[in-house]
């Protein structure tokens, strides 16, 4: 034989003695579905190299070409990734339906789901949705500059617009306590940390125009917040490139006493240094605030809130250098800066409250507190401006350097800025339920005294010049472009009170809620009394569909602060009022489910006529 021979025969012999194997393909297909049976679309299923995404119906339908135990990966962006097993045998079809859990790692919806709060016209909002909305602020405020009707010039401030009113005409309150900000941070300027610690929250509530009587005197809206109670022991510690925050929060073992204790620091220096504006500039931000409650017996608790902050800036502005012009005439602008700022703002604000329940008609609370700021802004910052002629000669020695100065200029700014406020507040709260049979019948009323102890001194001054000649058009010899400077105090009292009346009804199945009230304000400073009448009435027709109608109406008076009658020498306008806004709201709230996912639609009409409104 020849060896060509004997290879084919041993290929021959190879082929025989062989097992014989066959490539069978295997089809696994089902629905995937979440947890209320309905199909969900673009779910990615993977085993190995091969995958398939689910249609519209849910249905999918995956070729698998070997047998045995298998794992397939099935995720979608919504829903929490599983992982399936399967042993595949002789079947050639294989149906196996998939239900997967919704994930947490998207918003969720900001709905309303207590008629509760959709009768009283006002947005509840789950605060943890804080923690799954990164911003640079870190503040519930960010939250509220989302929703409709509301705008912000500035996405490091927490102040915010209001369909169309100023920064400051917005009321905050914690725990049914009116919160201050600073008096000097020009409006819709950052000014460090919101004194509301989101990690402290229970609940959000929000208002944008149309609020009840028992919330008080400003233009624009309403932030109602609530601190936890909490019932379990946690800490949270968290870090970033931004600061720390730690909290800490418990009961004792009675469940009695509950406490709340949050500390912040913070700087944005390391987010500032990103922009392409250059200078030295370190604020720093902390603050400490502490709520304690303590349940004395079933009828009677005592709750105590502490809060001091410090935000604190420090800014040194560089110099720069910037060369323009054309080949023929080069220059160059050279701005020499020296000085720095540093504004400091340091508050503390206590209260303490008791909240009495004398039967299961009546309630009674006492709050009082103090608000305390220290506030200062000290500047001096020198500024010289450069502007030179560039040597263009391509031959010399000097090409590129100034050869000549075309002018010179400066100018300086100066500031000694104070300001120191007490303001003490005592107010009683009342609730009192009409009829048992009619829990939403209830009379509220409340009565205020506050007192307010305010020093502020000022005194900033400009000097411009120019090629050694001092702009000014103040006539004496200090030659000033600007000068301001005056002191001024004032200790002044104010007294306000609320009284409103609630109630719900059934009208052929429809219902119907209805709130009226007024308020009334007197100050001694300008002697002025006034009094805000509000009303507002919500209906849920017996529709198919769930939709609540709200009307309302009202007056809302702000009383000016100290800066808004006090002129740049320290004088005090005592002719000065209150400024006024007349209220006309319509809202519609419609919630319903698509898809299995709850959806709420909302709409508003309103119109604001703006009175004796202040600069």
């Amino acid at each position: 034989m020849t060896k060509t021979t004997l290879t084919y025969i041993a290929l021959i012999l190879t082929l025989f003695n062989s097992p014989i194997v066959f490539c069978q393909n295997y089809i696994l297909q089902g629905t995937v579905s979440d947890a209320n049976n309905i199909p969900i679309e673009n779910v990615n299923l993977q085993y190995k190299t091969t995958g398939t995404i689910t249609n519209s119906q849910g249905q999918y339908i995956l070729n698998i070409k070997e047998k045995g135990d298998i794992s397939v990966i099935v995720s979608h962006i919504s829903y929490k990734t599983d992982t399936i097993y399967i042993t595949l045998k002789n079947k050639d079809i294989i149906r196996y339906d998939i239900q997967l859990t919704e994930t947490d790692n998207f918003l969720d919806n900001v709905n309303l789901v207590s008629d509760e709060y959709r009768f009283k016209g006002v947005t509840k909002i789950n605060p943890k949705n804080l923690e799954k909305l990164p911003t640079a602020t870190e503040s519930i405020e960010s939250i509220i500059k989302l929703l409709p009707g509301i705008s912000s010039s500035n996405e490091m401030s927490n102040q915010y617009s209001v369909r169309g009113g100023s920064y400051d005409e917005n009321l905050i309150y914690v725990n049914g306590i009116e919160i201050y900000k600073p008096f000097l941070v020009r409006n819709g300027e950052q000014e460090g940390l919101s004194f509301i610690n989101p990690n402290m929250i229970s609940s959000i509530e929000f208002s944008a125009g149309g609020f009840e009587a028992r919330f008080g005197d400003k233009l624009s809206s309403v932030l109602n917040i609530e601190y936890k109670q909490p019932k379990e022991r946690n800490t949270i510690i968290t870090t970033s490139a931004l600061g720390l925050q730690l909290n800490i929060e418990g009961n004792s073992s009675n469940y009695l006493l509950s406490y709340l204790i949050g500390a912040r620091i913070r700087s944005n220096d390391f987010l500032f240094n990103s922009l392409d504006t250059r200078g030295n500039y370190k604020p720093l931000f902390k603050d400490f605030q502490t709520y304690i409650t303590y349940q004395v017996n079933p009828d009677f608790k005592l709750s105590f809130l502490n809060y001091y902050s410090q935000n604190k800036y420090e800014m040194i502005p560089y110099t720069r250098e910037a060369k323009f012009g054309t080949v023929t005439e080069a220059l160059q602008l050279t701005i020499y800066f020296e000085g720095k700022e540093i504004d400091n703002y340091e508050t503390n604000l206590t209260a303490v409250s008791s909240n009495y329940n004398v039967n299961n008609k009546l309630t009674l609370k006492l709050t009082s507190s103090l608000f305390q700021t220290k506030e200062q802004e000290f500047y001096d910052i020198l500024g010289e401006y450069w502007l030179g002629e560039l040597d263009n000669n391509i031959g010399s020695e000097q090409l590129g350097e100034v050869i000549f100065n075309r002018g010179v200029g400066s100018y300086m700014n100066h500031a000694r800025n104070t300001f120191k406020a007490n303001v003490f507040n005592i107010y009683h709260d009342g609730h009192y339920l009409l009829t048992k049979n009619k829990p939403n019948c209830q009379l509220e009323w409340g009565l205020k005294y506050q007192i307010e102890n305010i020093n502020d001194e000022i005194r900033e001054w400009v000097m411009i010049d120019s090629a050694g000649y001092s702009i000014s058009p103040i006539t004496t010899n200090l030659n000033l472009y600007e000068f301001q400077s005056g002191n001024a105090s004032i200790t002044s009292n104010r007294i306000s009170s609320y009284v409103q009346i609630s109630n719900n009804i059934t009208v052929q199945k429809t219902k119907i809620q209805y709130n009226l009230g007024t308020r009334f304000n007197y100050w001694d400073f300008n002697s002025e009394t006034f009094i805000s009448p509000r009303f507002r009435i919500s209906i849920k027709p017996k529709w198919n569909k769930d939709f609540i109608f709200n009307v309302s109406c009202g007056s809302y008076n702000q009383s000016p602060f100290f800066k808004e009658f006090r002129d740049s020498v320290g004088h005090l306008n005592t002719d000065i009022k209150s400024q006024k806004s007349i209220h006309y709201v319509i809202n519609s709230d419609y919630q319903f489910e698509y898809l299995g996912r709850p959806f709420k639609f909302t709409s508003a009409i309103y119109y604001k006529k703006l009175l004796d409104i202040i600069p």
